[in-house]
């Protein structure tokens, strides 16, 4: 099968910066093909902040087509030449912006009653943050994941990962798009998706409210189940400075990894968070200090126990099931992003 699953779905672009632009790649990796639209004169921010983020999201795209929606002319093609040919809209906007430059939906609607339309915001077209400026950090903030990131002495940790803009808004956009679009083309009729960042951030956090839920109060900073609590399942620094991630929450893994760094005596003791897990995961950290990271993995790898290297982002480009895999390529000063779905 050679034909991309989105083959013949046309979407136009407005969206800058991140979560937008990652949004419509994925799109675009599937086979949509997506027009970026942007502002003659400012563009895409990412064109100037951060060159090679900006080709790394929309090398994929058609691109070259600028509007200044403050132009009647430029109003007009966009209305009466381009969103007619379209099935999606995507953009990023403050809730309003769009509406007051004479393109919002319900305008765009009556030129394409099939359009499906999705507006990424930090809050939501409503609600009582609908107009704040934000991030985000702001995002993940409100929604209780950033005062759980980190360690239980320190401040909140701000992530490498952009979780609101990318898992919150981007991933949250391209199901609720194409959700949309498959509902349009059994009803000829579109709809607006209302991605707001916060929400779809804090819905994510299904481990920390069932937590939460089963303490009767917030889950520790760095001291919960998955967040540092257990000493077999953390991360550990390694004698070259490097660190090693031990996931071995069953007890089946546990074993093995006891067994293979010659600590069959931690096998059998109680896990759970507290002071006697603190204990052993200082035992832990000290074993581990005694040998590389790497050295540490010819002895964890074949024992499959859920050690794995905590790589860094040029290790990581270059790992050998990332590069078979297709996911990464090129090299660390021209990096390669590929769509990590694979479809048979």
């Amino acid at each position: 099968m050679t034909d991309k699953p989105l083959s013949g779905l046309r979407i136009l672009d407005l969206t800058r910066l991140l979560p937008g632009p990652y949004c419509t790649w994925q799109l675009a990796e599937m086979g949509a093909e997506v027009i970026k639209i942007e502002d003659p004169v400012l563009g895409d921010y990412t064109r100037s902040l951060n060159p090679a983020m900006f080709q790394l999201l929309n090398h994929n795209k058609i691109q070259g087509t600028k509007l200044d929606f403050k132009q009647e002319a430029d109003r007009q093609r966009f209305l009466t030449e381009m969103v007619p040919q379209a099935d999606v809209v995507v953009e990023g906007f403050r809730p309003g912006v769009l509406d007051k430059l004479g393109v919002g939906y319900q305008v765009i609607r009556e030129h394409n009653a099939a359009i499906v339309y999705c507006a990424i915001t930090g809050y939501g077209q409503n609600g009582p943050y609908a107009d704040h400026a934000g991030h985000d950090l702001n995002y993940c903030g409100y929604s209780g994941l950033l005062e759980q990131t980190g360690h239980a002495d320190r401040e909140p940790t701000p992530m490498s990962f952009q979780i609101a803009d990318l898992a919150g808004g981007a991933q949250s956009a391209t199901i609720g798009i194409l959700a949309a679009v498959l509902s349009a083309r059994q009803s000829g009729q579109g709809r607006m998706v209302d991605i707001s960042m916060t929400d779809c951030t804090a819905a994510l956090q299904v481990v920390q409210f069932a937590s939460m839920a089963a303490r009767k109060d917030d889950p520790p900073r760095g001291q919960d189940m998955l967040t540092g609590g257990l000493p077999n399942y953390r991360v550990y620094r390694c004698g070259d400075g490097k660190f090693l991630a031990l996931g071995a929450l069953e007890h089946k893994f546990w074993q093995r990894f006891c067994a293979a760094v010659g600590r069959d005596d931690l096998a059998l003791a109680p896990l759970a968070p507290g002071a006697p897990a603190q204990k052993i995961a200082d035992e832990v950290a000290a074993l581990l200090q005694t040998k590389s990271r790497d050295e540490w993995m010819e002895v964890l790898g074949p024992a499959d126990c859920c050690a794995s290297p905590v790589l860094t982002p040029s290790e990581s480009l270059h790992d050998p099931h990332l590069r078979a895999r297709g996911v990464l390529g090129g090299e660390v000063a021209k990096p390669e992003i590929h769509l990590p779905i694979r479809f048979g």
